[in-house]
């Protein structure tokens, strides 16, 4: 429980939780978020056009030009190549000489690279998390970190119990939460001023770090435990427990929680849960062995 994890390993020494029924799994769809407003209210045109772009010039490896995307696609060639500069600009595409073909770009590719691995990983873990759900009665987290987001991208709830009111793809604070604090305290120290500066270090309750300075002394804790702690610093009555996964590169690339009342996470089941945690942590990091390209 104290052994440093080598994910942590090379940070240093003073760089700054996560968040029903069995049925309602990791791999059950989130409650939505928006109404249905396809008879209501008009969609975007424009992008309606832009999407379609992308997908006709992600069905051809080879690429196409602004002449076969106009034929192909009907539209004005002033209006095609506004949207086509949109989306070289942006990294989504990119245009290739001599003859000027537009092929899928970095971002487009790594966009669609998490998404599938976002998926595959889920019905990978899904049993993983159903075991610790089961063996300790508390609601389980997966979590990733995104564009300086932690996003929930797995969730497994008890029958039982107050109701964690969490969902996949939620978006939590990094600073209280314990998914959050595992996966930050891999940053770097320069990384983890800029992600402090752009999210800010919200208060939401009395509990919260709202300090970098006291969010650094935490997530150094959290590098030599291999575990972080969400002491009821989201939500008042809720504690967490999470732990890092790391990848065949030793590179933090998710983690994992128990959320649940406090008297369910109380100090003296603590010890348990921890341990409960790192070992779902460590199945859990079996599912990266086999990335090479994350290496």
């Amino acid at each position: 429980m104290g052994t440093l994890n080598p994910a942590f390993a090379k940070q240093p020494p003073t760089a700054q939780s996560g968040a029903g029924s069995p049925a309602e799994n990791a791999m059950d769809p989130p409650a939505p978020l928006y109404r249905d407003l396809t008879q209501k209210t008009a969609s975007a045109p424009s992008l309606e056009r832009g999407l379609a772009i992308l997908e006709l010039v992600a069905r051809h490896p080879n690429g196409l030009t602004l002449s076969q995307l106009v034929r192909q696609m009907g539209l004005p060639k002033s209006s095609l190549h506004s949207l086509l500069l949109t989306f070289e600009r942006a990294g989504y595409l990119n245009r290739i000489e001599p003859n000027g073909q537009y092929i899928c770009g970095a971002k487009f590719i790594r966009v669609a690279m998490l998404a599938f691995d976002n998926a595959l990983l889920r019905q990978k873990a899904n049993p993983i998390l159903v075991k610790l759900m089961r063996a300790t009665g508390l609601t389980v987290h997966l979590a990733t970190l995104w564009r300086a987001e932690v996003v929930l991208i797995a969730r497994v709830s008890p029958a039982s119990g107050r109701r964690v009111a969490t969902w996949i793809g939620k978006r939590v604070d990094a600073h209280c939460t314990s998914v959050g604090k595992c996966l930050i305290a891999a940053l770097p120290q320069d990384e983890l001023i800029a992600l402090v500066r752009d999210r800010g270090l919200f208060r939401h309750n009395d509990n919260t770090i709202t300090s970098l300075t006291r969010l650094n002394e935490e997530l150094e804790r959290v590098r030599r435990a291999s575990y972080a702690l969400d002491e009821e610093e989201e939500e008042v009555g809720f504690c967490c427990v999470g732990a890092p996964v790391i990848d065949s590169a030793c590179r933090v690339v998710a983690a994992v929680s128990v959320s649940g009342e406090t008297e369910r996470v109380s100090a003296s089941d603590r010890r348990k849960l921890i341990s409960q945690v790192q070992s779902t942590a460590a199945e859990l990091s079996k599912l990266f062995c086999f990335h090479p390209e994350r290496a």
